[in-house]
């Protein structure tokens, strides 16, 4: 059967050649049209400030007369400061989490998925691992909550259910991620996708949604089911790293060639033999998904020593109030001692 596909990938070709998905690009442009409306209604403070309802208002309203000219300019600059919603997050979201998925999709990767394994490979971990990366970073949850608060208070109990600190527990979010690729690559899912556009586009989501929960919960920019320390985040990333080691591992020493059939089929007459083209497939996997994680694991234990740092000085700090005589402020009613170390969540429940 003679060859039917693409041209031989060049150097050039990776800049020049295109393909159109047109349901990944109604998703970028849904995704992208909606962070851009939030984002407008936010910084142009259509949204209460108080998110509260109309008791709220009224309540403040009847302080308002009794304070100083001073007083307000102070709270409205407050509510300004709220309603401003930073360039770097629409950066990330829409530069560097839709711009890959577009690159993923439609770009080399997205024309020679089909033809060589390699690019399929790269194009795996563009969907697992970078888009929802950056896609997290860009804090589309406090977005959507910022601009919508009545619809946000829903999804911020959804994020505080029992159900959800279930599924997004660390040990299952790191699991999804590892395995979902294993599955694909280990089995008929790999050339279904060839073949049905269906099970590509869901093929798709399979692969971010995983990685942008795992991501979500880690970089805690967002509001999460269990904020877990950095220390355990550290942890579970470099259980992820591993992971993506053992996959690419695993690709480059199997023994038999990965969708066999298919690429046999497609005839290629140019480029590297289809071992030679798993093998490098097999790389990609490895290298470029620690090159992603890695980073993120230093910046985990960045945000660990930081975060250390800080609980120290807090410590350090009521201990010496302590020493002083000062007791930290209580609440009118606290019926307490005062001792900071017997409402402290971190010691109070230790001796009974």
């Amino acid at each position: 059967m003679p060859y039917h596909g693409p041209p031989a990938l060049t150097f050039a070709d990776a800049f020049t050649h295109w393909t159109l998905d047109p349901w990944v690009l109604a998703l970028v442009l849904a995704l992208g049209g909606g962070y851009l409306a939030a984002m407008r209604r936010v910084r142009r403070g259509s949204v209460s400030d108080q998110g509260g309802g109309d008791n709220s208002k009224n309540d403040n309203s009847k302080t308002n007369n009794s304070k100083s000219p001073s007083d307000n300019s102070k709270r409205d600059a407050d509510n300004s400061k709220k309603n401003r919603w930073p360039m770097a997050r629409p950066i990330w979201f829409l530069g560097l989490g839709l711009g890959p998925l577009v690159l993923a999709t439609m770009s080399w990767t997205g024309v020679y998925q089909s033809v060589l394994f390699y690019a399929r490979a790269a194009q795996t971990v563009l969907l697992l691992l970078f888009v929802p990366l950056f896609l997290a970073l860009g804090r589309p949850i406090t977005l959507v909550i910022a601009a919508f608060p009545g619809p946000g208070q829903k999804i911020e109990a959804a994020i505080r259910s029992r159900a959800a600190r279930i599924l997004t527990f660390p040990a299952i979010t790191t699991f999804a991620l590892v395995i979902v690729p294993f599955v694909m690559y280990f089995s008929p899912w790999y050339t279904a996708a060839f073949h049905s556009t269906a099970v590509r586009e869901l093929t798709y989501l399979a692969l971010m949604t995983p990685g942008f929960v795992f991501f979500w919960t880690l970089l805690r920019v967002d509001p999460v089911p269990k904020a877990y320390s950095y220390a355990v985040s550290m942890w579970i990333t470099g259980a992820e790293v591993i992971g993506d080691a053992v996959l690419g591992l695993a690709i480059i020493a199997g023994n038999g060639l990965i969708g066999a059939t298919w690429y046999h089929a497609v005839a290629r007459p140019w480029g590297p033999t289809l071992r030679t083209d798993q093998v490098i497939g097999g790389g990609v996997l490895w290298i470029i998904g620690d090159l992603v994680g890695l980073p993120f694991l230093a910046a985990q234990f960045i945000q660990y020593m930081r975060e250390d740092a800080s609980e120290a000085a807090e410590i350090d700090a009521r201990l010496d109030a302590a020493e002083s005589g000062t007791q930290p402020e209580t609440e009118p009613g606290d019926k307490t001692d005062g001792l900071w170390w017997k409402t402290d969540p971190r010691f109070s429940n230790r001796g009974g």
